[in-house]
């Protein structure tokens, strides 16, 4: 699933626009947060590309290393790049999963925008969904939202947002259901989302729920 899972991250949070030098993609993010700025390699790693690469991005490069690109890590760290946001990206079969009738829509609402909103998800990641090109909608709880979209048989959540006075009694795990029920009704094998490491109360929740650790990645960004 790595490589099927890389791909539907991209498609379903897509960056504004993307421009290749050799095998390493640069992205427009259009402040949208790292997922959608940061450069990946596409193909095999070159040393002259990185240096192309680095000379376009200058002070602001940022780089997503992806599980097994350990050439490209190497390079980056001996130049000084330093670790960012290690994050894993988590999957389960759809069918093995709890589902609910989704309350969906879209586009986003005026309190999905103000939920989305108070927890720091603001108009530059939702003009994010708006770019993402397949089935989409945007999930409703009571005082929780989340923005789901497909890619091939993948699924993936995004912007999961729970109301501080509404945390840990259940509103997650009802999204949870209902994101299933939409992947299941999209025809979706798999539901994928990615979270930090360093968010392990999320973490926990999703291994609870029948998730698993499909692939990793982290950020590199260039020294100041």
């Amino acid at each position: 699933m790595p490589a099927a899972g890389f791909a539907a991250l991209a498609a379903t949070w897509p960056a504004a626009a993307t421009r290749d030098i050799g095998p390493f993609r640069l992205r427009d993010g259009a402040g949208g947060g790292s997922r959608v700025s940061a450069a990946t390699l596409e193909g095999p790693f070159d040393a002259t590309a990185l240096d192309a690469a680095e000379a376009r991005m200058g002070t602001a490069g940022l780089f997503m290393v992806r599980g097994g690109e350990t050439a490209f890590d190497a390079a980056l760290a001996a130049r000084g790049y330093a670790v960012m946001d290690p994050t894993v990206i988590l999957a389960a079969r759809v069918d093995a999963l709890e589902a609910a009738a989704p309350d969906g829509c879209w586009p986003p609402r005026h309190a999905h925008l103000a939920l989305w909103a108070a927890g720091g998800i603001g108009p530059e990641r939702v003009a994010v969904m708006h770019r993402a090109a397949g089935p989409k909608a945007v999930l409703q709880g009571a005082e929780a939202c989340a923005f789901v979209a497909r890619h091939g048989d993948i699924a993936m959540l995004h912007a999961l947002e729970v109301a501080a006075g509404a945390r840990r009694r259940g509103a997650g795990r009802a999204l949870m259901a209902m994101a299933a029920g939409w992947a299941r009704a999209q025809g979706a094998v798999t539901l994928a989302l990615a979270v930090t490491r360093a968010n392990g109360a999320a973490r926990a929740l999703y291994h609870r729920l029948g998730f698993a650790e499909a692939t990793q990645y982290h950020y590199r960004r260039a020294p100041a």
